[in-house]
């Protein structure tokens, strides 16, 4: 199909609309450039969902195997967290240097290399390693992908962040199913992992020449400022821009904070099901292993469903509403059904955390992403950052209570992090601003 012409007011080049003519009736179409950087980032959201996801249902296996309790497990998969802290904070200035394309494609490549190695973990040492490095990778990605994508919904004029985490959703059920099966048919881990390495690589090469040209920008300036930015000469001197970039993330540090908190208690609501669930289900409620990795599909599925239609939820009733609606989702039907003994009801109590959770993300990090006075991207990296407290503190705090009382204490928390999530939606409050005053 022959391309038409573009409209009078496309798209710049760097996926950002042409604001130096005005435009009517709303935002122009998309150019094929965002369009083929919206794949692109459709599919680093993919990959980035798809490589844990098929470790996950395989981690009952992988304790048995090596000989470990619920406590050593809890720990080896805090190391995780660990090394998303550790690499966190560098993503910020790691895009700003490399491009968070490049920089999302790359990891892709580590995922494909670190995912099989997991497979070789015979002690906990090299279990907790392998973990920690796929953390490093976790959090550059995640901060990478989301500050491109942003680029890129910059680009659209309207909200489509929502539609990439529903992606990672679609990843994550993917490879839960996928690993369930294989673990069903018994087919040996490393063989498995060994195949997802080598799917991983094939998706990075076909990213790469799909993402945005050029860097990311410091704060959305006009596309006349964007293409003298870059074109103008680097020097070793701190510039009045980057001056002012430090002391705006100083003056954003409480909302960035309150946003880290929320997502900490989200982090805690999208880990323990993947962590958690099979072994609740196994030991707790007597199911199969095939059966019981439906409480990690359960709550991807739920979330895929709802982030897809979440942008045109959230842009009608608001991010406050929706969050306080998803902390009730996520609190109230969990903490009817571990008080049963039906596997069926926590597999759908999980189901329900899974969309009450849908948006917490997304709407995190476009609250970040919009902070006045600092870069979208350092907004980013820093909550990403803040986020891995709740996915550190989780897997050790389940598996110790699941030592000491039970398993079904320990996924309990879930309902304090709903409870919480519902006490600090009002932080979304700034974003929900930021967007009616965009509409008008």
């Amino acid at each position: 199909m022959t391309e038409s012409a573009p409209p009078a007011h496309s798209p710049a080049p760097d996926g950002r609309p042409d604001t130096s003519r005005p435009r009517e009736g709303g935002p122009p179409p998309p150019s094929a450039l965002l369009r083929r950087a919206r794949a692109a980032v459709f599919l680093l959201f993919f990959i980035n969902a798809i490589a844990y996801a098929n470790i996950v249902p395989r981690l009952p296996e992988i304790r048995d195997s090596i000989g470990l309790s619920n406590t050593a497990l809890g720990t080896a998969i805090a190391a995780m967290p660990v090394g998303a802290l550790v690499a966190g904070l560098f993503a910020g200035a790691m895009g700003a240097r490399i491009g968070s394309g490049r920089l999302a494609a790359l990891c892709a490549f580590g995922f494909a290399a670190a995912v099989p190695l997991v497979s070789f973990a015979s002690v906990w040492a090299m279990l907790a390693c392998c973990l920690f490095l796929l953390g490093v990778l976790d959090a550059i990605m995640d901060a990478a992908m989301n500050t491109h994508g942003l680029r890129v919904q910059r680009g659209y004029g309207r909200s489509i962040l929502s539609s990439f985490h529903g992606l990672w959703s679609v990843g994550a059920v993917v490879g839960g199913l996928l690993s369930t099966t294989l673990a069903g048919a018994d087919v040996p881990l490393r063989w498995h992992l060994l195949g997802i390495g080598a799917l991983l690589a094939v998706l990075g090469v076909a990213v790469w020449p799909l993402l945005l040209p050029g860097r990311d920008e410091d704060e959305a300036p006009t596309s006349a400022e964007a293409r003298q930015t870059e074109t103008a000469p680097a020097t070793p001197e701190p510039s009045p821009a980057a001056t002012a970039a430090r002391a705006g993330l100083k003056a954003a540090l409480l909302p960035l904070l309150l946003l880290g908190l929320l997502l900490a208690m989200s982090s805690v609501v999208e880990d323990t099901p993947a962590s958690w669930g099979s072994a609740l289900l196994q030991d707790d409620y007597g199911a199969s292993a095939w059966l019981a990795g439906f409480a990690y599909v359960a709550f991807q599925t739920a979330m895929t469903i709802a982030r897809f239609t979440g942008d045109r939820v959230v842009d009608r009733y608001g991010r406050v509403p929706v969050a306080r609606v998803g902390g009730l989702l996520i609190a109230v039907p969990l903490s009817l059904a571990l008080l049963t003994h039906s596997t069926p009801a926590v597999i759908a109590a999980f189901a329900c955390a899974g969309l009450g959770a849908a948006t917490l993300f997304p709407s995190a990090m476009h609250a970040a992403a919009t902070i006045p006075g600092i870069r979208s991207s350092d907004g980013v990296a820093v909550v990403s950052w803040l986020a891995r407290v709740g996915f550190l503190a989780a897997p050790p705090l389940v598996g110790l209570i699941g030592d000491r009382i039970s398993l079904r204490v320990g996924v309990a928390m879930i309902v304090v992090a709903g409870l919480l999530i519902l006490a600090l939606a009002k932080v979304f409050a700034p974003a929900d601003r930021s967007v009616s005053e965009a509409s008008r």
